[in-house]
């Protein structure tokens, strides 16, 4: 089982927040996901403790920015014998799971709606998530929804 996670902007009507996701490899499946208005170290390691929650991978592959090269977000992977696993440096598709996600999710939900506050945006992820991983069909799944090839394998 390999995860990786990244960080997107979001815009809003007056700036924008970030958002953290992490995504199972095999299933597309949407493990644990997260919003803030900063991009400091703990946005991060909330979204990867909230993961590992449910399950761990075997893998987990990030970018080198800070948040993740930090010790705190590394010595969670390491307590729980996950290898680390870091793109190159500017290698966007080093991690290209995470990436086309972040595409799926600005032209299926962001880019068609205002989102005026942090809630509204929220909300609008959470309904989303929930969508993407129980229902969007895809064809690298025999079209079938994340949630479905996640917990089937």
């Amino acid at each position: 089982m390999v995860w990786s996670t990244d960080i997107t902007y979001i815009p809003m009507g007056q700036g924008f927040l970030y958002l953290s996701a992490i995504i199972d490899w095999y299933s597309r499946y949407i493990v644990a996901w997260e919003i803030s208005n900063s991009l400091d170290v703990p946005f991060c390691v909330g979204t990867l403790e909230k993961a590992l929650e449910k399950t761990k991978p075997e893998i987990f592959n990030t970018d080198q920015g800070r948040q993740y090269t930090s010790n705190i977000f590394t010595d969670i992977l390491k307590s729980n014998n996950i290898k680390i696993s870091m793109d190159g440096k500017g290698r966007a598709l080093d991690n290209i799971m995470i990436e086309r996600f972040w595409k799926s999710v600005k032209y299926e939900y962001v880019y068609l709606n205002e989102i005026g506050t942090g809630r509204e945006l929220w909300t609008g992820l959470n309904n989303y998530f929930k969508f993407y991983n129980n229902e969007r069909l895809h064809q690298s799944l025999k079209y079938k929804a994340p949630y479905e090839f996640y917990f089937e394998n």
